[in-house]
């Protein structure tokens, strides 16, 4: 298998995984998962009323860049990395594109 197309698979079946997981404290809230395959973008929302706030979230966003993943936005506390390479993306086809370029180097990561 193509590796961009495995790595689709699996950010979209992990972000699935993900979207299924209600909010305890925001049970108006829900989340979906968008993904343009094409182009090689995938994000989990959330959208939906929390008492009287309107809540529109990027939850997580990836792209795919040249057969790697570049992690851009996390705003859980889960290590999703650690997550997705169980899952089978390889740490040196990961790139953490919120990471100043200077700083990856040191991440242990892909550095682009």
């Amino acid at each position: 298998m193509d590796k961009v197309k495995k790595y689709q698979d699996i950010l979209l079946e992990y972000l699935g995984q993900q979207a299924k997981i209600k909010p305890a404290n925001m049970p108006e809230i829900e989340s979906f998962v968008v993904a343009d395959k094409e182009n090689n973008h995938f994000q989990l929302l959330q959208s939906g009323w929390q008492n009287r706030s309107f809540v529109f979230t990027v939850v997580y966003h990836f792209d795919i860049r040249n057969g790697k993943v570049w992690f851009l936005q996390n705003i859980t506390d889960k290590d999703v990395v650690d997550e997705l390479m169980e899952m089978g993306i390889a740490r040196e086809d990961i790139v953490l594109g919120f990471r100043h370029p200077e700083t990856r180097p040191f991440t242990g990561f892909a550095v682009a």
